[in-house]
């Protein structure tokens, strides 16, 4: 299948959405992979990490762009030539790509009950907010993963904490906007939060 979903956030900032059917021969076949790109997926086990990889060079293709056009700095943080901000997630069947003039950042989860077990290692603020009885908290709290992930790959700086260093301001589901904050050494930065649900996913991106 080809694009998903297309957001327009705004007249700088487009999200594009890919939802993962074809097979890895069928992916690979229309691209034009640098050696090294081509050497990383022939490193991957997973058919699913290769196919998501994949994926993720068809919506670079989408917004203009080829594998080349696309690099990563020491922290693992991915930039294009052009100067534009990017940041990049797949999961399971879906990959994303958010396309920015605003430094962004964007991941997508696929909601599972076993987030309630983890939640402890990143749920710190959030504690105010959050029903255990909730009937959403499943959503919630993987919502609330999106967008504090989104953070770190925005931030891309080691050492920060989900739990101690960034915070997510209380949302309603059908609101699909929130505000967070990273506080970290001498950093307290305000970001937008934007998220949705499909097909069992949820989906955040954030944007200074």
């Amino acid at each position: 299948m080809p694009l998903y979903k297309s957001i327009t956030v705004n007249s700088q900032t487009i999200v594009k959405i890919w939802r993962i059917e074809e097979s890895y021969d069928d992916l690979i076949k229309p691209l034009q992979l640098r050696p090294e790109s081509q050497e990383r997926v022939d490193g991957m086990k997973s058919s699913v990490h290769q196919r998501g990889f994949l994926s993720v060079r068809h919506l670079l293709h989408e917004f203009g762009y080829k594998d080349n056009d696309l690099y990563y700095d020491e922290n693992g943080k991915p930039h294009l030539k052009d100067g534009k901000n990017i940041s990049i997630t797949h999961s399971f069947n879906y990959s994303a790509v958010i396309v920015s003039d605003s430094i962004v950042g964007i991941d997508i989860e696929k909601q599972r009950d076993k987030i309630k077990i983890v939640a402890p290692k990143f749920i710190g603020y959030e504690e105010q907010y959050l029903k255990d009885k909730d009937p959403d908290l499943v959503k919630k709290l993987t919502i609330i993963w999106c967008i504090k992930e989104s953070l770190f790959k925005l931030f891309a700086t080691p050492g920060l904490s989900f739990k101690m260093n960034t915070f997510v301001i209380p949302f309603m589901l059908r609101d699909d906007f929130t505000n967070a904050w990273i506080d970290y050494k001498s950093s307290k930065l305000k970001y937008d939060a934007n998220f949705l649900e499909f097909d069992g996913f949820s989906c955040a991106y954030v944007m200074s």
